[in-house]
């Protein structure tokens, strides 16, 4: 067999890493010191190669290099263009096959990261082993590193938790373009992007906790003269526990192919100084021009002291930075198709407040980096505003986070859109709910018609993206009153743009967490609705068993609820209802003369079937159609599970039974 001239030198140099991996040289050289000690004598002889490889061969060294070398059939999966792998638009969650192989390309240098165990992590000190079989609570690493995501296998929550991962990370310049060139060591000392590492641990009841977000600077590796090198990473708790260890992890980073030339220690820690103090410098100089900003936009008038105008917040890690840099340029690439999906996908991220210890009412404030908010799958409303901002920039909108309050005076933050004709559109992250902005003019005759304000907010202080910040400098920061006019000086005093940018610009200081990619749902939507039917078709039949009711199941009228179910999530969707003409036709037709048909549909972010049972049995629509008594009572479920990015599932459940109507 013949291999093509590329295909060969690939080969020579993957076996070339593998002898310099194992020390060839290193274990022939004490062969070749041997064998020549004991040839040594009145009958010596020269040595020959054939000798040699049996000297080789009795001290197992070709046993043990043969042993390392795998060859597998490949078994094809799609049409490959014969040209070097090119780094991923998105990163595809492969959570049930364990992956036994990547395909590495000799032309690219990686970064091979490996966890060998945790320790420390005295929360879980008191917890005993669990047994086989036992559901128990546990941890999962997530790893951001230049447009790669990872995640390790789950392992039980302990003192020494069992995190054992391998990881290979490919060092390509700036995610893309000048991937097919090899890295060396003074532009990777170049690159400050670190590896973004984020902890979460998942209860019983699969309740998430961010445990710990933590950015290691991964340069040290190119001071190792193997290539190689081993530490401990000791992880700090978030939010209020952001000063208490939560944790260590050992850590080992291991270049591939290993460096021809290393750089000194010194080399590396003054780059490392230097980006500190040029980061604490632009960031030292955004802060004396924010003071000087809001002094000057206090003395437009005194009652501003009190309008939400948030020009810094905290985040996981209790650091202090501009909210301008929490918004971001995103693509989806294929994962969404358009701004509405993005608005239900944004929806589908539960809602959370950051956990307070304590009483006293107070709001605790935390603004979750992009990836711990995505790996924790929930977080708070500025968390959804700024996500779903960053998403509508992506697909070309003019988008805004705006932070005011709603009933009540609530904080609160939404986000929203100016069209080309001034139109102007708030988008409500949490539901997805859109509301047309029509503003009351104050000026107006007193019988003159006005709008009618439609949406939930009350007032608004400040509106931002990724290199705009406007404080509202309105006479009324009245939502209803409010107009959206940016370019008019005497109502939104704006930031400089330059100086926003020299802190919240992709690139601008070391300090701004990189922005990760989102990942494609790893989920069978067919398999988990199927899973999540069968298990509400068990809880209904044993809680009839316990009224002492017997329980028979129509599966075409089942099958027939999948329409209105699938209509119900294109409408959270689009906004357009469509479909229920047929679908209200079909169950005339499957309901004979004389029956009585009762459906109940409702909506989950959960696929967890007890809760929902139970959530569904609070409903009294919902337990009459269970708890049905009648002549020739038939019951029918559907469940349809609708995934989108990050495994964020829309879960919608129909109940429903037709019996027949006895006077």
């Amino acid at each position: 067999m013949s291999l093509p001239p590329e295909k060969a030198s690939e080969l020579k140099q993957i076996i070339h890493n593998h002898l310099l991996k194992m020390d060839i040289h290193g274990k022939i050289r004490e062969v070749l010191a041997e064998t020549v000690r004991d040839d040594q004598g009145p009958s010596h002889q020269s040595l020959s190669e054939a000798d040699f490889l049996r000297a080789l061969q009795r001290r197992g060294i070709i046993d043990d290099l043969m042993k390392d070398l795998h060859f597998t059939q490949e078994v094809p999966t799609d049409v490959t263009t014969g040209s070097p792998p090119k780094p991923a638009t998105h990163f595809v969650d492969q959570n049930i096959i364990p992956l036994k192989k990547t395909n590495i390309d000799p032309s690219r240098r990686y970064l091979y990261f490996q966890v060998l165990g945790g320790k420390a992590f005295l929360e879980h000190l008191q917890e005993p082993e669990p047994l086989p079989g036992q559901v128990c609570s546990t941890f999962t690493l997530y790893l951001h590193f230049r447009n790669q995501r990872f995640r390790s296998k789950p392992v039980p929550c302990a003192c020494e938790p069992d995190l054992k991962e391998g990881f290979l990370l490919e060092i390509h310049r700036d995610g893309i373009g000048e991937g097919s060139k090899m890295a060396d060591a003074t532009s990777m000392l170049s690159m400050c992007d670190p590896v973004h590492l984020v902890l979460i641990r998942t209860d019983t009841s699969s309740e998430t906790t961010l445990v710990s977000s933590y950015f290691l600077d991964w340069r040290t590796v190119l001071s190792s003269p193997s290539g190689k090198t081993c530490f401990a990473v000791e992880l700090m708790g978030v939010g209020s526990e952001c000063k208490v260890p939560a944790g260590v992890l050992t850590v080992s980073l291991e270049l591939y192919p290993p460096l021809t030339e290393t750089l000194s220690a010194d080399i590396i820690s003054t780059q490392q100084s230097l980006e500190r103090q040029r980061t604490a410098e632009k960031e030292r100089l955004f802060l004396v021009y924010a003071k000087q900003w809001w002094r000057e936009f206090l003395e437009i008038r005194p009652s501003h002291q009190s309008k939400m105008v948030k020009i810094f917040a905290q985040d996981e890690n209790g650091i202090n930075r501009p909210v301008c840099s929490y918004v971001r340029v995103l693509r989806a690439g294929r994962l969404l198709e358009s701004p509405r999906q993005a608005a239900r996908f944004v929806s589908l991220l539960a809602h959370e407040k950051a956990p307070v210890v304590g009483g006293g009412g107070g709001k605790q404030e935390q603004w979750c980096t992009l990836m711990a908010f995505l790996c924790r799958g929930k977080g708070d409303c500025e968390d959804h505003a700024t996500l779903l901002c960053s998403l509508l920039l992506g697909f070309g909108l003019d988008a805004y986070v705006c932070v005011g309050t709603k009933a009540k005076g609530t904080p609160h933050t939404w986000v929203l859109t100016r069209g080309t004709d001034g139109s102007i559109t708030f988008w409500e992250s949490l539901t997805a709910h859109r509301y047309l902005h029509q503003a009351i003019d104050p000026d107006a005759p007193p019988l003159a018609p006005q709008p009618k304000p439609s949406s939930p907010y009350r007032t608004v202080g400040c509106v931002f993206n990724q290199h705009t910040f406007l404080a509202n400098c309105q006479a009324s920061d009245a939502v209803e009153l409010c107009v959206f006019d940016f370019q008019n000086q005497s109502r939104w005093k704006a930031m400089s743009k330059e100086a926003l940018e020299s802190v919240c610009a992709p690139g601008s200081t070391t300090s701004l967490p990189p922005l990760p990619p989102l990942c494609a749902p790893s989920l069978d939507p067919a398999a988990a609705s199927n899973q999540l039917e069968l298990e509400m078709r068990y809880l209904v039949s044993e809680h009839r068993k316990d009224l002492e009711l017997a329980t028979v199941w129509d599966d075409h009228l089942s099958y027939l609820l999948s329409s209105a179910l699938s209509a119900y999530e294109l409408e959270r969707c689009t906004g357009v209802s469509c479909g229920n003409e047929e679908f209200q036709d079909a169950v005339r037709r499957a309901v004979p003369d004389g029956h009585t048909f009762k459906g109940f549909p409702i909506h989950f972010l959960h696929r967890n079937a007890r809760r929902a049972f139970a959530t569904c049995l609070r409903s009294p629509f919902c337990e009459e159609i269970v708890c049905c008594r009648g002549d020739h009572v038939r019951l029918a479920v559907r469940v349809r599970v609708f995934t989108y990015p990050e495994n964020a599932c829309a879960v919608w459940l129909m109940f429903a039974c037709k019996y027949r109507s006895v006077l």
